[in-house]
C-alpha cells in the first residue's frame, strides 16, 4: 500500500494498480474508488500508516495515544462529563488509591487531555477542549451504527 495524492490535493491510500487504473482509498470515508493511473500520484517518504490515521479525527487520535486501559477511559469520560472536579472526589469516584490516580491523571494531563483546575477553593482537573471533543466523536453512535462491544463489557 503508498500514499498516493490527485491533482486537488486529496491524500489516499492506493489499494491496488493495474495498467491503466488504481483502487484508491479514502482514509476518512473507508470508500474506495477506481481512478485513472495519471490522476494520482505516489508520495514519497509518507507512510501508508499514517495516510490511514490521518482518516480519524485529530482529538480521537489524541485520545487513543493517551489512554491504555478501561480504567484511564473512564477516568476521562468522568471528567468530560462531570468535571470539573477536584481531586477528593475522584479519588472517590475512580476507586483507585491516590498513586494510581495521580499516574492516570499526569498521563491524561500529558496527551493535553485535561488540566489542573481549582474546584470550590480546592485542587482539581477539568476536561480540555480536545478532550471533550474526541470523546463525542467516540460516542457519535450514527458513526458507529452496528458496531457492539466485542470485548465483552467494560
Amino acid at each position: 500500500m503508498q500514499t498516493v495524492r490527485d491533482a486537488d490535493g486529496q491524500t489516499y491510500l492506493l489499494v491496488k494498480r493495474s495498467a491503466e487504473s488504481s483502487r484508491v482509498r479514502d482514509p476518512a470515508t473507508g470508500e474506495e474508488r477506481y481512478v485513472d493511473n495519471d490522476e494520482v500520484s505516489v508520495v514519497a517518504g509518507e507512510s501508508p500508516l499514517a495516510t490511514a490515521a490521518g482518516g480519524v479525527p485529530a482529538p480521537v487520535r489524541q485520545i487513543l495515544r493517551a489512554v491504555h486501559d478501561d480504567r484511564s477511559l473512564g477516568l476521562l469520560a468522568i471528567v468530560v462529563d462531570d468535571g470539573p472536579l477536584p481531586v477528593i472526589d475522584l479519588l472517590d469516584t475512580a476507586e483507585m488509591c491516590e498513586s494510581d490516580l495521580h499516574g492516570t491523571v499526569s498521563e491524561l494531563r500529558a496527551g493535553g487531555l485535561i488540566d489542573e483546575t481549582e474546584v470550590a477553593g480546592r485542587r482539581g482537573y477539568e476536561a480540555t477542549a480536545v478532550a471533550a471533543e474526541g470523546m463525542a466523536l467516540i460516542r457519535d453512535e450514527s458513526a458507529v451504527e452496528g458496531s457492539s462491544d466485542e470485548s465483552g463489557g467494560a
